[in-house]
């Protein structure tokens, strides 16, 4: 409903009071759930027993000696937090759950560190480590989780990290089993390389990002100019495949560009532009980018389309290289509005019950596959990220000419794809928080948004193959993922709306519950959807790199990283945006 008094769903697992907060603005577009007294009578009960047992659980968290350590408080977290800068507009740290969350980065950490230093993967369980490699490993967990260490001002764990990093990583490792993945070690390896570069201006991260990178670049000699899916760093060789998914295609530009920034080489600026155009030139007439490429001539093949694995991060980038050079590639805005539009006409959806937003997919059919889909109804974790995403270009690619958008940003200050993504993204994320309606408050790997086998009565999606008692099916687990985290607090920065924090905190509490193990580390949760919780002997690097990094800038204060100053790769690495000097783009409308 259209609201001068906005009302947002209430969530159980949410310890807070904050069920029934209004937002006294208007224009925008909310949702209200529609449902019986009986529903409510059920659901209000189940709220104060959650309520009650939250309560007791934080107060477990924070007064057991595994919770908050005191004597680990960054200096620069001490800040004067004083009403004065409540009254100059400014976001403030809340000091208790930032501080929460870098206790939980330290147990994560600390067991990894004992046992796998060095390794690319930890099993927290086994307490053992593993390589990508048979010769080594290339940093995957420690590369990609330094800059988390720098924004939380760990200064001890920084300094071995950072060690390691000068005495021992290496990228000339054996890659004859195709192991060294181009999309994977771009986002994870060179781009948490140049967000520690960035970040301290030590030139050794520069030195191994260079080294990286060049190794990397013969995935890029193919006949269309899609990088090829792995490479073989030590033999500097790309590994040849028949496709592509256009994620991993489209998701290094923002590195590479940022490499050629400082360094002035713009091979690796082209090469990774060149990409671009090649998307750009096999468009469909949906705007809609099918999951897979050929690597040979550049075109679409049959495949499905979704924003879910292996679609998400190419519309995630369409809007960050816009960002990351000023706004001064008008070709970017013009293939983000058109996708956005793509998805807005074709991936929107609701449920017919409360009204819940996701987006679909579609799978091709019939000869003319490339205009001619079936609908299902069927959303990965993976496609949360596009609400913060939308939220984001709103309130920049989105904003009228020469307007500096208010906090949180007035529909009058919008265009109107402005306002619709807005409303979206808004939406979109509602949706999001619905599927964490669990017995763990996490939510599954994927959701789908139909009624189904394993349905339970107040819930809009179910979990495929679910029913209670019965071993869990892969859509069930939850990874440790970011995504809905990464957009609750865009969320937050956008709007200050203290409902985003709330949730935030909210998924916190369910992964401290569910997936922390006392020993250290954590790991995957089987199925969200069943206490007490199975787990998988995985703690994935993007939980230290952006699970825990958007937690903690969720509840610091604004100034740490601004989203005027930087852009965020797609694992979460911040990089400066920046004015392209002496490279040229290519790529131009």
């Amino acid at each position: 409903m259209l609201c001068g008094g906005r009302k947002f769903p209430k969530w159980g697992w949410i310890m807070t009071s904050l069920s029934n907060w209004q937002v006294p603005r208007s224009n925008c577009v909310t949702k209200t759930f529609s449902s019986s007294s009986a529903w409510m009578r059920r659901r209000t009960i189940q709220y104060l027993v959650l309520l009650f047992v939250g309560a007791v659980a934080t107060h477990l968290y924070f007064f057991s000696s595994d919770g908050i350590d005191p004597s680990y408080i960054p200096d620069w977290l001490q800040e004067d937090e004083t009403p004065e800068a409540v009254s100059k507009g400014r976001l403030l740290a809340d000091a208790p759950k930032r501080n929460a969350v870098v206790a939980a980065f330290k147990h994560a950490w600390s067991a990894y560190e004992r046992d796998a230093m060095g390794s690319d993967e930890y099993h927290p369980i086994s307490h053992q480590g593993k390589n990508l490699s048979h010769t080594g490993g290339i940093g995957y967990t420690i590369v990609d989780a330094i800059d988390t260490m720098l924004l939380m001002d760990l200064k001890e764990e920084y300094s071995r990290a950072a060690e390691w990093v000068r005495t021992s990583l290496r990228f000339d490792r054996d890659g004859h089993s195709r192991c060294f993945n181009t999309f994977e070690t771009t986002i994870r390896v060179l781009g948490g390389l140049l967000s520690a570069h960035h970040l301290t201006s030590d030139p050794m991260y520069l030195h191994h990002a260079v080294d990286l990178a060049d190794r990397m670049l013969p995935a890029f000699d193919t006949t269309s100019g899609l990088p090829m899916t792995s490479i073989d760093l030590e033999q500097r060789k790309g590994i040849a495949d028949v496709y592509i998914s256009t994620a991993e295609a489209t998701t290094l530009q923002l590195e590479f560009r940022d490499l050629a920034q400082l360094t002035g080489n713009e091979i690796y600026w082209h090469k990774a532009e060149k990409v671009m155009a090649v998307v750009e030139k096999a468009r469909l007439p949906s705007n809609l980018a099918p999951i897979s490429m050929s690597a040979n001539d550049g075109t679409y093949l049959l495949s499905d389309i979704r924003l879910g694995s292996r679609g998400d991060s190419y519309y995630e980038y369409l809007l960050k290289q816009y960002l990351q050079t000023v706004r001064t590639e008008p070709v970017y805005l013009k293939m983000y509005e058109d996708a956005m539009q793509g998805i807005h006409d074709h991936l929107v959806h609701k449920t017919p019950k409360h009204k819940l937003t996701y987006l679909a997919e579609l799978h091709p059919r019939g000869p003319n596959w490339q205009t001619t889909w079936d609908v299902e109804p069927k959303q990965d974790h993976l496609v949360c990220f596009l609400a913060g995403s939308l939220m984001l270009g709103a309130t920049t690619a989105g904003a009228l000419p020469n307007t500096k958008v208010s906090v949180p940003p007035q529909m009058s200050e919008l265009t109107k794809a402005g306002r619709r993504d807005w409303e979206t993204g808004v939406a979109l994320l509602e949706g999001c928080m619905a599927t964490h309606q669990t017995a763990t408050g996490l939510s599954p790997e994927i959701a789908q948004f139909r009624p189904g086998p394993g349905s339970l009565p107040d819930r809009d999606w179910h979990i495929k193959g679910w029913r209670a008692g019965g071993s869990a099916p892969y859509d069930a687990r939850y990874m440790l993922r970011p995504e809905t985290i990464e957009s609750l607090f865009l969320a937050w920065r956008l709007t200050g709306n203290p409902k985003y924090r709330a949730y935030a905190w909210g998924i916190f509490q369910g992964i401290e519950l569910h997936a922390r193990l006392p020993g250290g580390g954590y790991a995957t949760v089987l199925d969200v959807d069943t206490v007490p919780t199975k787990l998988d002997d995985k703690q994935e690097t993007f939980y230290l790199s952006e699970t825990l990094k958007y937690l903690f800038l969720t509840f610091a204060d604004e100034d740490v990283i601004s989203l005027d100053e930087y852009v965020f790769n797609t694992e979460a690495h911040p990089l400066p945006i920046f004015r392209p000097s002496s490279i040229q783009p290519l790529f131009t409308l």
